[in-house]
C-alpha cells in the first residue's frame, strides 16, 4: 500500500491486532497524525492477528503495511514453536513466561524506526505496557528509554533532531484503564484478537486472555468477555 500524506503530522503504529494495539491507534488517529499501521507476520502461531489488524486498520483510516520477519526460525518460544505450550494456567510472579518472544519488540520497533524515517514519521506509537503484562522485559519504560536514545544516534533524522519520537501512551495504565480508553475512542473490541492461540474464538484460558477478560468484568463489560472467562471469573 501506498503510503500518503495530506501535509499533516505523521506517525507509525505497530498494530497486532490485539486490544493494547488497536487502543493505541485509535489514540494517534484522535490526536490528529496520518497514520501508517505496521503488522508483522513473524511465524506466530496464527493469523488471526493479522486479519483483525486490517480491519482495524481500515476502521480508523490508517494506510496498513504487514512485514514478513520470520523470527520463529530459532524457535525460543511458546508463540512462535508448536512444539512448546502456551501456558493455560497463569503465570508465575516475577517469572518470564514462555510465551515471551526473544527480542520481539526489539526487532519490530527497529523495522518502524527504518519506516518512520523513510516517510518523515514524527512518531512511533506503540502499545506497550508495564503494568498488567506478563513480565516481558521489552515492555519496561527504561527500555523505551534506551531505544529511543539508540533511535536518535542511528539514524540521519536523530542526528539532525528531527527523529521519531517513541509514544507509549498505555505504558503506565491497568489494563481496566486501557480498555475503558478503549470503549471510549470506538474501539471495536470483538474484533480486536489478544488471544495467544488461534481458532474460530480466543480460549480464554491463556495468559492474555486472562488479563483481558478481568480487565474487561473490571471496566462493567463481563459482556465482552470469553464465556470461559467469564466462568472462571464467576460472572
Amino acid at each position: 500500500m501506498t503510503d500518503t500524506n495530506n501535509g499533516g503530522k505523521r506517525a507509525v503504529v505497530l498494530l497486532s491486532g490485539g486490544l493494547d494495539s488497536s487502543t493505541v491507534l485509535a489514540i494517534a488517529t484522535r490526536d490528529g497524525y496520518d497514520v501508517t499501521a505496521l503488522s508483522f507476520r513473524y511465524g506466530q502461531r496464527h493469523t488471526v492477528e493479522l486479519e483483525r489488524a486490517a480491519r482495524i486498520a481500515e476502521r480508523f483510516g490508517a494506510a496498513h503495511r504487514i512485514v514478513d520477519v520470520n523470527i520463529s526460525l530459532w524457535g525460543g518460544s511458546a508463540l512462535t514453536d508448536e512444539t512448546m505450550a502456551v501456558p493455560t494456567a497463569g503465570t508465575e510472579d516475577g517469572v518470564i513466561p514462555p510465551t515471551y518472544v526473544p527480542g520481539r519488540n526489539t526487532v519490530f520497533i527497529a523495522v518502524a524506526l527504518s519506516l518512520a524515517e523513510a516517510i518523515s514519521a514524527e512518531a512511533i506509537f506503540l502499545g506497550i505496557n508495564a503494568v498488567d503484562y506478563s513480565g516481558y522485559p521489552d515492555c519496561r519504560p527504561e527500555y523505551l528509554e534506551a531505544f529511543q536514545r539508540l533511535a536518535d544516534l542511528a539514524t540521519k533524522a536523530g542526528l539532525e533532531g528531527r527523529g521519531a519520537r517513541l509514544v507509549a501512551p498505555l505504558v503506565s495504565l491497568s489494563k481496566t484503564d486501557i480498555v475503558r480508553t478503549a470503549l471510549e475512542l470506538g474501539v471495536p473490541v470483538l474484533e480486536t484478537w489478544s488471544c495467544y492461540q488461534g481458532g474460530e474464538e480466543p480460549c480464554g484460558v491463556c495468559d492474555s486472555c486472562r488479563i483481558r477478560d478481568r480487565a474487561l468484568v473490571e471496566a462493567g463489560h463481563p459482556e465482552l468477555a470469553t464465556p470461559k472467562g467469564r466462568e472462571l471469573l464467576g460472572v
